[in-house]
């Protein structure tokens, strides 16, 4: 791991279903290797369309984005893919297949690979749940469900993690075991979130973004403390900070 290595550069990146409509406005940032970035902001800021950006769902962007020196490109895609894990907000559309052996296996089977069934195994144990392994995906909790979806993206061994709200609808048992997980992977992270307090936790850096730009970025603390800046774009301290500041 190398945390002065830049593995996601974005340069310039305007993107928008119509001209007249654009959701992603000039935005310019990096994420090192082994990095954790937390992305912030209002419901409809952008937060989601970018994330579906970096792992190629949307297209017709302008400006640049490089994955681990990799242009983002339709010919490139492919390969781009098997660097990346993406882990949906509703596990409920990324699960499909009828158990969780099989969900897991999907990548790696539809890649040809060989050791299908380490990779199933090491991802599984990865998150704990290697007593799910032969359970039927629509039986599970909703945490279990989040593991699951979590250890399907890190089947292909991916170097990076892009999250979409992790950690809504847990209770605060799988939610600190989600935590933890998360912290001890060694693989770069973006992680989308409302729970600032989950951030503080999990995140080095923040990027928040209001209506489509980016209107700060800097170490996770530094900007999830600034009440000032938070109350400006309309967010709130974390629960740990409101307390112990008398709020």
């Amino acid at each position: 791991m190398n945390l002065s290595n830049p593995y996601v550069v974005v340069d310039k990146l305007n993107f928008g279903y119509k001209k007249e409509n654009v959701l992603l406005k000039n935005l310019s940032f990096e994420i090192l290797e082994g990095e954790s970035v937390g992305i912030i902001g209002q419901n409809g800021a952008g937060k989601s369309t970018l994330l579906k950006l970096l792992v190629g769902l949307e297209s017709n962007f302008s400006g640049e984005v490089f994955i681990d020196k990799i242009a983002l490109k339709k010919e490139n895609l492919a390969l781009i893919l098997q660097k990346i894990g993406y882990v949906f907000q509703e596990s409920n559309h990324q699960l499909f297949m009828p158990n969780v052996y099989d969900d897991i296996a999907f990548a790696p089977r539809n890649y040809r690979l060989l050791e299908v069934d380490t990779l199933v195994h090491n991802a599984l144990e990865k998150v704990g749940i290697l007593h799910l392994k032969h359970r039927q995906t629509y039986g599970l909790s909703g945490g279990e469900k989040k593991l699951v979806c979590i250890a399907s993206a890190l089947a292909m061994n991916p170097d990076i993690l892009l999250l979409d709200e992790p950690s809504i609808t847990l209770d605060s048992k799988n939610r600190r075991n989600l935590i933890q997980i998360l912290k001890n992977l060694p693989q770069s992270k973006v992680i989308i979130s409302h729970d600032l307090d989950f951030l503080l936790e999990t995140c080095s850096k923040i990027l928040m973004l209001y209506r489509g730009e980016i209107v700060a970025q800097g170490k996770c603390k530094e900007i999830l403390t600034n009440k000032d800046l938070l109350e400006k774009y309309n967010l709130e301290l974390p629960l740990s900070y409101q307390g112990s500041l008398g709020i």
